[in-house]
């Protein structure tokens, strides 16, 4: 009973119907939906698939792994703004990085050594601080030949070499068929892209098989 002795009638509210409020609800769902899908990749969990055999067995040819891109601190999408890392690449990380000397291009690794550590190869056998740092489980040699050194370096003997502050030295898993820090240098902090986190499906080379356009990483 209102004031003036009498009820109010209830106010009715006009809802859009028909098929143009149908497809505005689409749309809005769609655009939310790319939005969240934008910001996971970019920022939070992204899918790579692997095209070469550097980290075998670790990570075979057809491998399709997630990486944890929070970890490192990921980029913001259309921003150039990197979110506060968890933490920085540790030795014995699997790390996607963009190549230094073509951005454009994924690289997957192993991280060995960050900056201030020195590193040593003697007859395949990697040193990082005087300390031997051992092959990793799934990690291999392809022939038992040793390169002899080129100068200061070659596959199978290299440094010692101190790696810059806020850089990375990498190496294959497959180390008699990795192109690595070896050869081109070290990778800069604001290259790295993610952790390897998991495979979640293992596709080996077929030549019938579809294309598809994951993001590879070499």
């Amino acid at each position: 009973m209102s004031l003036f002795g009498h009820k109010h009638a209830p106010v009715q509210h006009d809802r859009p119907t028909g098929f143009g409020h149908m497809l505005w609800e689409y749309a809005k769902s769609l655009g939310i939906a790319f939005l969240l899908a934008i910001v996971i990749k970019t920022s939070i969990v992204e899918a790579y698939k692997i095209p070469s055999g550097s980290m075998e067995d670790t990570l075979l040819v057809g491998d399709f792994l997630l990486a944890n891109k929070f970890i490192y601190g990921s980029r913001l999408p259309l921003l150039d703004y990197r979110l506060p890392a968890l933490r920085d690449p540790e030795p014995g990380d699997v790390v996607i990085f963009k190549f230094p000397n073509d951005p454009s291009v994924n690289y997957i690794k192993r991280c060995v050594a960050e900056g201030g550590q020195t590193v040593e190869i003697r007859n395949k056998r990697v040193y990082v601080d005087g300390e031997f740092m051992a092959l990793p489980t799934y990690g291999k040699f392809t022939t038992g030949e040793t390169v002899e050194p080129s100068g200061r370096s070659s596959r199978d003997n290299f440094g010692p070499f101190k790696v810059p502050p806020g850089t990375y030295f990498m190496l294959g898993d497959n180390r008699d068929n990795s192109y690595d820090s070896r050869f081109w240098g070290v990778v800069p902090r604001d290259l790295v892209q993610g952790k390897a986190m998991v495979i979640h499906w293992s596709w080996g080379t077929d030549p019938q098989a579809p294309d598809w356009s994951w993001t590879d990483v070499t």
